[in-house]
């Protein structure tokens, strides 16, 4: 993906140039994968997407292959706290395994809210691997129009 996106930038054989080849095949994993592996190959993270309306701050969470129970949320400190679980499905074969991309583990992601919400009114759906979590503005949080008196 990496090649498509800035194949301009991808170096033409010089041995500086193959430094920078192996920084985009290092790169390339990190734009393959929802879950990306960032801090080491034992943490995985879920690819988050934040939007924010004048009503409310809505996040949505890729987490594939995963089931709702083994989610948990929380909100504390202006910030939303995803924690989970990827566990993987082990099948007893006699064949060896060629080649895995499939990541499996805990995660935890700490996502700052750029608002204060009201924690009692958040809300959560969880559908084909999507999580999406509605997190209301308070009161004081929404932008009120003024009207000019002329």
């Amino acid at each position: 993906m990496v090649n498509r996106l800035f194949p301009v930038l991808r170096p033409k054989g010089n041995i500086e140039g193959q430094r920078q080849a192996d920084l985009f095949s290092m790169m390339e994993p990190f734009f393959a994968s929802p879950f990306a592996l960032r801090g080491g190959f034992e943490k995985i993270m879920p690819a988050v997407d934040i939007s924010e309306s004048e009503e409310a701050v809505i996040v949505n969470a890729e987490l594939p292959g995963m089931a709702p129970e083994y989610v948990e949320l929380h909100v504390e400190n202006n910030y939303l706290i995803l924690k989970g679980e990827k566990k993987a499905e082990r099948e007893e074969k006699k064949e060896n395994a060629v080649h895995k991309e499939c990541s499996y583990g805990s995660f935890s992601r700490s996502i700052p809210l750029p608002a204060e919400i009201q924690a009692d009114k958040v809300s959560a759906k969880f559908k084909n691997g999507v999580l999406k979590v509605t997190l209301p503005k308070s009161e004081k949080a929404q932008a009120k129009r003024i009207s000019i008196e002329s």
